[in-house]
């Protein structure tokens, strides 16, 4: 087994290739003048697994194209299996038409991927309408969930909890989590005016005076969604309000607009982020080991 990167997930790479005891082998990507792609192996693949270990952020769109090229070369140099592990998968939340003309980028990504992928391993790709993976893989998939690295995170620093899902999509991930360690749960039903102006209200009634408030999501994108929760926890008198997301994109300056809202804002290192307080390292590493 080689465990290679395209650029993204470096330091989750040489994690696996040192626990695993497998050679990592950083891949040489760069461009050509007129901007194509070059892409260079620095270690011979034939007959061996090649796992390529990238998140599709930052620089989604680059970040397939390097996975879709990488994985073509080191079938053509003859590797015997190509896995990708991407802790973040992008293009998933476009999974139906919303407007006429749309492309559903999900269904073109994962077509893409089966073409040249024989396995991906995935950290809590955001599946909404789709029952599972496999609606649009038809290679082998494996999902797996940050939410007992990210409620054992919440365990030992926090007392007196409630857990919030700011919207019914990311209940599935709140409820879990404080069923795992006894918190109270709640969800609050997100309306959306446009991509920037969110309100919020509570659907399960939970007294948050004096508790602290722990708000979780899949995806933290603009953090329009979270600032709203965090106002609502606010305005109910929550002692303390924390974020925690498997996957921090923070676009639009998310971050920034975040902090005067939250005591304390915790992502995975899912995508490199200096928020990553979370190591999701060891699931991957789980799923590796089978393939050894």
């Amino acid at each position: 087994m080689i465990i290679i990167s395209c650029g993204n997930s470096v330091d989750i790479a040489k994690k696996l290739a040192k626990q695993l005891k497998v050679k990592y082998s950083p891949l040489t990507v760069s461009a050509f003048p007129d901007g194509d792609i070059y892409l260079k192996f620095n270690t011979e693949l034939k007959g061996k697994k090649v796992v390529i270990v990238q998140s599709f952020q930052p620089h989604s769109d680059m970040s397939l194209f390097d996975i879709v090229f990488a994985a073509e070369t080191a079938k053509d140099l003859g590797a015997k299996k190509v896995i990708l592990a991407a802790p973040y998968l992008a293009y998933m939340r476009q999974d139906k038409r919303f407007n006429p003309g749309e492309a559903i980028s999900s269904r073109i990504m994962a077509k893409l991927l089966n073409g040249c992928i024989d396995k991906i391993i995935t950290i809590d790709p955001h599946i909404h309408r789709y029952k599972s993976l496999k609606d649009i893989f038809t290679i082998s998939t494996k999902k797996m969930t940050a939410n007992l690295v990210m409620a054992d995170y919440i365990k030992k620093r926090i007392k007196s909890g409630v857990i919030i899902g700011p919207d019914w999509e990311s209940y599935q991930w709140a409820e879990e989590i404080a069923n795992k360690i006894k918190f109270e749960c709640t969800v609050f039903k997100k309306t959306r005016f446009s991509s920037r102006h969110v309100e919020e209200e509570m659907i399960k009634p939970v007294e948050l005076k004096g508790k602290n408030v722990v708000i979780v999501d899949d995806i933290i994108s603009t953090g329009h969604t979270m600032i709203e929760a965090a106002k609502k926890a606010r305005k109910m008198k929550a002692k303390s309000v924390m974020a925690i997301g498997v996957h921090g994109l923070f676009v639009e300056n998310g971050l920034k607009k975040m902090e005067s809202y939250f005591d304390s804002i915790v992502t995975t290192n899912c995508i490199e982020h200096k928020t990553n307080k979370i190591d999701i390292s060891p699931l991957l590493l789980e799923e590796l080991k089978k393939e050894k």
